[in-house]
């Protein structure tokens, strides 16, 4: 279907260190398809690769409010928190 091979391409880009393009195309997959976790962690992975801790903390929570079993997301989502704590304690 449409999202999943939008997510798919946002891998793709992901890989390739293209991230705005990833961003696009993982939000674009779930614009489609509101109910699919996968794209808002991958979306999550991205924003938290460009020190976006607040937007990355969002997707993932998203992530496991729609599907609480999802393990690397909780992992995710604690290490953004760790890391903008960090940040703030270093004040930048």
């Amino acid at each position: 279907d449409l999202a999943t091979a939008l997510n798919e391409r946002g891998q793709v880009r992901y890989l390739r260190v293209e991230f705005a393009a990833a961003v696009q195309d993982f939000t674009a997959a779930i614009e489609c398809q509101p109910g699919f976790e996968v794209p808002y962690y991958n979306r999550g992975l991205v924003r938290y690769r460009l020190g976006d801790f607040d937007e990355a903390v969002k997707d993932f929570r998203k992530v496991l409010e729609l599907n609480p079993e999802f393990e690397d997301a909780a992992l995710s989502l604690k290490q953004a928190i760790l890391d903008k704590e960090e940040k703030q304690k270093r004040g930048y």
